[in-house]
């Protein structure tokens, strides 16, 4: 778990109403349901909308391990004794808050039953292990986020989990706005930038096809950073999106080909 209350100003791009959406939810004490494919921004932009509305951001990356009571507490043992330490979820709920849980259908089923009572008219969080019903800060706000191309028959949100959130959808920048995003985060030049996100786009039109995800902004923003060292254009788009993306020997090879191409 991350808490984040950054100094820094974030930078986002916005690609549609997503910002106006997002704060009218949390004036309305509404959850939101972020879903896109992976690095196409949604972690970066809940961090934005975070400092915007100067709440603290409790951020939990969900996996196969993680429990409800990871999410909520547990009892500890110290030096004076038993004492109970809340979790990222509970924080955020008497504290005040953002609570993001990211890829939110990675975690055990048990996650989902425990956030229902924060999703509805209610707005509280019952703890069986301390007999409390916390009544969600005022500034609570709980937002999930998942990636609907990894969805499958046993990892997947139930309809009606689903329609307790407000959704936004995300997906790759169109090509004018990846440019500035690359030119922005990284420095590299405009030319350069654009030719990087053409390969992008060539690279994800793979998808469904030789690869299960396509080349996120993320992993070309980190290509852009290593073009600008010592390496030459073709290492550093070989390490940045050629290997990340599949371990198959022939697509990489055509990834290669799709490098050489563009630049």
């Amino acid at each position: 778990m991350t808490q984040t209350n950054a100094d820094q100003p974030i930078h986002y791009q916005a690609q549609k109403s997503e910002c106006e959406i997002f704060e009218a939810a949390a004036n309305n004490k509404l959850p939101v349901l972020l879903k896109g494919p992976t690095g196409c921004g949604k972690t970066r932009f809940v961090e934005y909308m975070a400092q915007q509305l100067n709440r603290p951001l409790f951020t939990v990356a969900c996996h196969d391990d993680l429990s409800a009571t990871d999410l909520v507490g547990r009892h500890l043992i110290g030096a004076s004794g038993t004492h109970w330490q809340d979790g990222p979820l509970t924080r955020a709920v008497r504290e005040g808050g953002i609570c993001y849980l990211d890829e939110v259908v990675e975690a055990r089923k048990d996650t989902t039953v425990v956030i229902h009572p924060l999703t509805d008219h209610r707005r509280v969080l019952p703890i069986d292990r301390t007999g409390e019903q916390i009544q969600a800060h005022e500034d609570f706000m709980l937002v999930v986020s998942y990636n609907p191309g990894y969805q499958n028959l046993i990892k997947g949100l139930k309809p009606s989990t689903r329609q307790r959130f407000i959704a936004l959808e995300f997906d790759y920048p169109l090509a004018k706005l990846e440019t500035q995003v690359i030119c922005q985060e990284t420095g590299l030049d405009k030319q350069r930038a654009e030719q990087l996100v053409l390969l992008g786009q060539d690279i994800r039109r793979l998808k469904d096809h030789d690869l299960e995800e396509g080349a996120s902004t993320r992993l070309l923003i980190y290509a852009a950073k290593l073009m600008q060292t010592t390496l030459t254009t073709t290492q550093a788009c070989m390490a940045s999106l050629a290997q990340p993306l599949s371990d198959d020997h022939d697509t990489i090879k055509a990834i290669e080909r799709l490098i050489n191409a563009h630049f």
